[in-house]
């Protein structure tokens, strides 16, 4: 067991059971990180009411028998019953050894793996992704990354926005334009002007208007000709979201597509079966659901309108077809929706009506993963000079220009230039975005992103590029290193080795609530960690077996770095 808190636990349980009784064997070992030794269980003060005796008491037995398990720990109580543990260099040594050893470093697959869908991205037809499609898109692409590595079954799901009243107003454009001028403009990527042209005339042109009401009608009913356009405009899109993917590095496919128009079918026995079960009623002509704890400013009950008074279906009943066919036909255990935070209302309330419906149970549970806006230097949302939106291809763009500056001095082929400067600008944008905990707002500084030192993803794909730089000049392949044991002679050696032991619990934790930055700060500290050493543990020109097990350490931190970049879907160039 490589992971120092799962093995102090263990120890402080069975001296629990022994030392106090066997009832507090199953008790949480309240193991943390500390500042006066590598670790502090508090069991002994929550313990104390519990078995009727001070925490002292209890922390001192407790700490005896950690002392004598062979040789992994010695502890000591301070204060009023804190149990200071040190595990021993020799247990530290061996276990960062086998978790070299280990293809899988360390991070154990889950005891029980689960269905797992996860709804995230999510762009719309014929408007282009913008900057604040980079958070759902990365931070749920690298929450299915861990899901998967722990061994889940994972769905993703992109819930493009591609039915609708817009979409009348889009094909009553297109047919305005005619098809040959539409696809032109689509193709050279002008796909918001498309749409803002559209958007104009359905404002400023009552008969446009009309016109596109009348072609939603057809689009809904079936109409071969308005089906037809429908399928090459979203077709278009389609290109367009992969080759953005693509740049992105994103595991998206079009076989993950789980489009509005494809629930649309679903809405009408959705519908009848909350009706039927009592969840929904009629109200005012609408067919809505009143989940119990949501009120109005002015105190009256809030609706979910399921199908409106005029027979049309909405957002609401799109979710709950998606809920239920996610749980029903895909097994769904957990549905986790990386979605903005202003749809936090939309789904607390979606997921009542779903709980009421016994759709969603103990069982199978769903959750809304929030994200917070891009920002501005000035703290407010991201925006262009003049106020627009800010497309996520130009933010693309702009990193790898800004990176390729960043590293220009570094090398004289433009080509090879170029792809390092794609590796680092995307990988900046992306760390930068995941190095922040997913509901907070984030400030997008490219000179920050991009820097060399810090908590930025450069950073931690240099200091994996220096690792290989060392091998290179010692003519090694990291990857056969032998097997002379892990030598921990100085502070830095143990401090990297303890901190290389903690990768499976930080792969674990991304899980619990879909927290990707708590991977990043623990890729951050390791990188720190490991740049502490390279300034003080000299490793070429170290004698013998010092030599190797330098060389060992290296190995792990850079398979530790590039295995957990990689979670968060992030390369790592061989060379910066």
């Amino acid at each position: 067991m490589s992971d120092p808190e799962a093995a102090l636990g263990e120890l402080v349980r069975h001296a629990l059971a022994a030392e106090v009784g066997p009832e507090c064997a199953d008790a949480d070992p309240l193991i943390r990180p500390s500042d006066f030794a590598d670790y502090q269980s508090n069991v002994a003060m929550s313990l104390s009411k519990r078995v009727g005796r001070r925490p002292r008491d209890i922390a001192g037995p407790v700490a005896d028998r950690l002392n004598a398990a062979d040789a992994v720990a010695s502890a000591e109580v301070s204060g009023p019953g804190f149990i200071n543990i040190t595990l021993a260099d020799d247990w530290i040594a061996r276990q960062a050894s086998a978790q070299l050893d280990d293809p899988r470093l360390g991070v154990p697959k889950a005891e029980q793996a689960q269905q797992i869908v996860v709804d995230y991205s999510a762009p719309n037809v014929a408007k282009e992704m913008h900057v604040g499609h980079l958070r759902t898109t990365v931070v749920g692409d690298a929450v299915v990354r861990v899901l998967e590595y722990l061994g889940h079954d994972v769905v993703r799901a992109n819930h493009i926005g591609d039915w609708g009243t817009q979409f009348g107003m889009l094909l009553e454009h297109l047919f305005d334009v005619g098809e040959q001028t539409a696809y032109a403009q689509l193709a050279a990527g002008e796909i918001n002007d498309f749409y803002q042209a559209a958007k104009q005339k359905f404002d400023d042109d009552p008969a446009f208007a009309e016109r596109a009401r009348l072609r939603v009608v057809a689009l809904q009913s079936g109409d071969p000709e308005t089906l037809r356009l429908w399928q090459t405009l979203v077709g278009d899109s389609e290109q367009y979201y992969r080759t953005v993917y693509a740049r992105l590095g994103v595991t998206l496919t079009d076989a993950d597509l789980a489009p509005e128009s494809f629930y649309n079918a679903m809405l009408a026995d959705t519908c009848d079966e909350l009706e039927s079960l009592g969840v929904a009623v009629i109200s005012d002509g609408a067919l809505c659901a009143f989940p119990a704890g949501f009120t109005a400013r002015d105190g009256s009950p809030l609706p979910v309108i399921l199908r409106k008074s005029d027979g049309g279906y909405g957002y609401d009943a799109t979710d709950m077809a998606a809920i239920r066919y996610r749980v029903r036909d895909l097994g769904a255990d957990r549905l986790i929706y990386v979605v903005g935070s202003e749809q936090a209302l939309h789904f607390s309330m979606i997921f009542a009506v779903a709980r009421q419906a016994g759709w969603l149970t103990d069982k199978v549970q769903a959750e809304h993963a929030t994200i917070g806006m891009v920002a501005g230097a000035d703290g407010k949302r991201f925006r262009t000079r003049s106020g627009g939106s800010v497309k996520l291809s130009t933010l693309i763009d702009e990193a790898i220009q800004r990176a390729e500056e960043v590293i220009r001095d570094r090398y004289d082929d433009p080509d090879q230039r170029h792809q390092i400067a794609e590796a680092v600008g995307v990988g900046a944008l992306k760390y930068g975005d995941l190095s922040v905990a997913r509901d907070s707002n984030y400030v997008l500084d490219f000179d920050r992103l991009l820097a060399l030192t810090g908590n930025t993803g450069p950073y931690l794909q240099y200091a994996a590029a220096r690792i290989r730089s060392i091998f290179a000049r010692a003519g090694l392949d990291p990857a056969t290193v032998g097997s002379a044991p892990i030598l921990l002679g100085t502070d830095a050696e143990r401090a990297l080795a303890l901190r290389l032991l903690g990768f499976g619990r930080a792969v674990t934790e991304v899980t619990v609530a879909a927290e990707p930055h708590k991977l990043a700060a623990y890729l951050f500290e390791t990188a720190s960690a490991f740049t502490t050493f390279y300034e003080h543990c000299p490793v070429l020109t170290a004698p013998g077996e010092v030599r190797q097990s330098r060389l060992r350490l290296c190995a792990l931190t850079l398979r530790v770095l590039v295995t957990g970049l990689g979670l968060l879907g992030i390369g790592v160039p061989a060379r910066m």
